[in-house]
């Protein structure tokens, strides 16, 4: 059977090629599931709708008593750790206003809130465009990136934290703050990442409002905007920031942004061609996970595999395209609007942290490699993987991995490679390491799962032929 793929590419295949071994890869050779699970520390996950074409809520966890559209809020209270990730593009009919994403906090205690900002940083289109970049580049300086998307995951990993951002906000009893405000120029994306830390409960809500006239006054007179739009004054508007005031009427007043984007597929009708999992918008339930990965969970070793054999661990597996593990690695949503993902499937910027014990209890040296890849989606296999000889398929990862280890030197090395990979494509190995017989090494792997990236990826081990061997077929 062939593996699961949009059913555009399906029709091409079969319409114009006798068979599949003249269109894919098969590499046989173990796929197991990825030991450990996703931590506990909830996320402010908002992604819906991705693209912003009016003003509203985008998120909110404020509870629902006194507002006027009581369904834009979740009644959700963060406190102690959480993170916060959103993915917005604005685009608009009125390009000539600036649209503001704005991040509002309250205080529902009768005492002084302290809300630390552990580290943050935000990217526009501009300042990380998309542009083609080789497969495989180390990138120690972190120079190298395609999207907001794989900047800003890249930069998380690093441990920058840019300074726009407070270190600390103090939220008085029962009043507001806004966590920040930033613009997100038309036509284009704004991606953040904040990892935050409260000593009491908060709610929080992100919000997209025009820029507003110099002279606007509170209420907004919505009527004054249209007479403007539509009857432009003969002298030009001059446009300022929306103050705390105003994020604050919006958040009573206004009601999820519109249009919406597309319903998820009820998980009792996930497995179909038509399956749509939908964009994000809520509190998602874990932002790192964490494993050593060994033989088994009395152990703590790794065992290579025999030489010229691999085995693979899938990574952000969703419900369809498990390669054969049945393992749905998504984190589930603690709070959600009932149009948006059941799951926050792709689990961006979850970031995995992964350490590989290697052993090699053969008698004989061996050379081990370790790669991501990109494998065709399927759900059936569990004993290979597909890889497409033509890579003509859209981009599917854009992102950066720290690869840390002992060399065949004895000496600790931290590297760090930004890749590019295709749907389908094996990959490079991102660390090659000689190992004598009954040899131990480490290595380990972290990344954060980039945004523009796309379901599954498998990190593979395979002990190659010869020290000449790239692995690949």
């Amino acid at each position: 059977m062939l593996p699961f793929l949009p059913s555009i590419l399906v029709a091409q295949i079969t319409s114009t090629l006798p068979s599949v071994e003249q269109q894919y890869i098969t590499e046989t050779q173990e796929i197991r599931p990825l030991p450990g699970k996703l931590n506990d520390v909830p996320v402010f996950n908002s992604n819906s709708p991705e693209v912003v074409q009016a003003e509203g809520i985008l998120l909110s966890t404020f509870p629902s008593s006194e507002k006027i559209h009581p369904g834009a809020h979740l009644d959700y209270a963060l406190k102690g750790r959480f993170d916060f990730f959103s993915h917005h593009i604005a685009r608009s009919s009125n390009e000539k206003r600036l649209l503001y994403q704005g991040v509002i906090v309250h205080n529902p205690t009768s005492r002084l809130v302290r809300l630390r900002v552990l580290q943050a940083a935000s990217y526009l289109t501009p300042d990380a465009p998309f542009i083609s970049l080789p497969s495989y580049l180390e990138d120690p300086l972190g120079r190298f990136f395609s999207g907001p998307g794989s900047r800003l995951m890249g930069d998380i990993l690093r441990g920058v934290n840019q300074r726009q951002f407070p270190s600390v906000i103090l939220i008085p009893p029962r009043q507001n703050r806004m966590l920040f405000v930033l613009p997100i120029t038309a036509s284009n994306a704004r991606s953040t990442y904040m990892r935050l830390e409260t000593d009491g409960p908060v709610y929080l809500a992100n919000l997209a409002m025009y820029a507003l006239p110099e002279n606007a006054n509170l209420p907004v007179d919505q009527n004054s905007l249209l007479n403007n739009f539509f009857n432009p004054p003969t002298t030009p508007v001059r446009y300022r920031q929306p103050t705390l005031a105003e994020w604050r009427y919006l958040l009573t007043t206004s009601d999820l942004s519109y249009p919406r984007d597309l319903p998820p597929t009820r998980p009792q009708d996930i497995g179909t061609r038509k399956t749509i999992y939908g964009r994000v918008a809520g509190v998602s339930f874990g932002s790192q996970w964490v494993s050593r990965i060994t033989d088994r969970s009395d152990t703590n070793i790794l065992s290579i595999p025999q030489r010229g054999q691999a085995y693979s661990y899938p990574l952000s597996t969703v419900d369809v395209g498990t390669q054969g593990t049945k393992q749905v690695q998504s984190a589930q949503m603690l709070a959600r609007y009932p149009d948006t993902a059941y799951r926050a499937h792709g689990n961006y910027a979850v970031n995995y942290s992964l350490t590989f014990p290697l052993i090699n209890k053969t008698e004989d040296k061996q050379t081990v490699a370790i790669s991501l890849q990109t494998p065709l989606k399927q759900d059936e296999y569990s004993d290979r993987l597909f890889f497409a000889k033509f890579l003509k398929a859209p981009v599917f990862f854009r992102g950066t991995i720290k690869v840390t280890y002992t060399d065949d030197f004895k000496q600790e090395k931290v590297r760090y490679y930004h890749l590019v990979q295709r749907q389908g494509q094996q990959g490079s190995p991102l660390v090659k390491l000689n190992l004598m017989p009954g040899e131990q090494r480490e290595v380990k792997l972290d990344f954060l799962y980039p945004p523009d990236a796309i379901p599954p990826q498998v990190i593979t081990i395979k002990t190659l032929n010869s020290i000449f061997d790239s692995g690949f077929k």
